[in-house]
């Protein structure tokens, strides 16, 4: 019996979510064209792949947040629960 084309991909997912270490998840999600194109020029830049650059700036910013949580009574606690508020405007600048 043929496969749908939903099993085909859910193998086909299945298969490219394997990494080495098993820590792995799937993203998926839209960004605006800009955004789009400053990924694909930083990782032309840094001769790495779009994912290499996206995981960079995210421990940047993750980083950033556990500083400046330290700050805040409990803040690294309230990090990590996703209870802690950040202005938004540190965030973009």
């Amino acid at each position: 019996m043929a496969k749908t084309n939903a099993q085909r991909q859910s193998e086909y997912r299945a298969r490219h979510l394997k990494d080495l270490d098993g820590q792995a998840e799937r993203l998926n999600l839209l960004v605006n064209l800009h955004a789009k194109r400053a990924l694909e020029r930083l990782a032309a830049c840094y001769a790495v792949t779009q994912r290499e650059v996206l995981e960079g700036l995210l421990r940047e910013a993750n980083l950033a947040a556990l500083k400046r949580a330290a700050r805040v009574h409990n803040g690294e606690n309230e990090y990590y629960e996703k209870r802690l508020r950040l202005d938004k405007e540190s965030v973009t600048q």
